[in-house]
């Protein structure tokens, strides 16, 4: 399954919002710097969606990414 995320790096608080079908907002801590918004929003989408395998397929210097998530 393919999904549109929205990532709001650096917030103050930590939040996975649906906004349609396939289409997520993630509200994170952690900056992005050297990567570390990236693999930390894999961490949080794993934990969400309960999956063995996430991707990212497209947008990694982006704020919209899109993320493949196998379960």
């Amino acid at each position: 399954m393919k999904i549109k995320v929205k990532v709001h790096p650096k917030s103050s608080k930590e939040e996975i919002k649906r906004i349609a079908e396939a289409e997520f907002e993630v509200w994170m801590k952690q900056p992005a710097v050297e990567n570390k918004a990236n693999v930390y929003l894999l961490k949080l989408l794993q934990k969400y969606f309960n999956a063995k395998e996430i991707k990212i397929k497209s947008g990694f210097n982006s704020k919209n990414k899109i993320v493949e998530i196998k379960k």
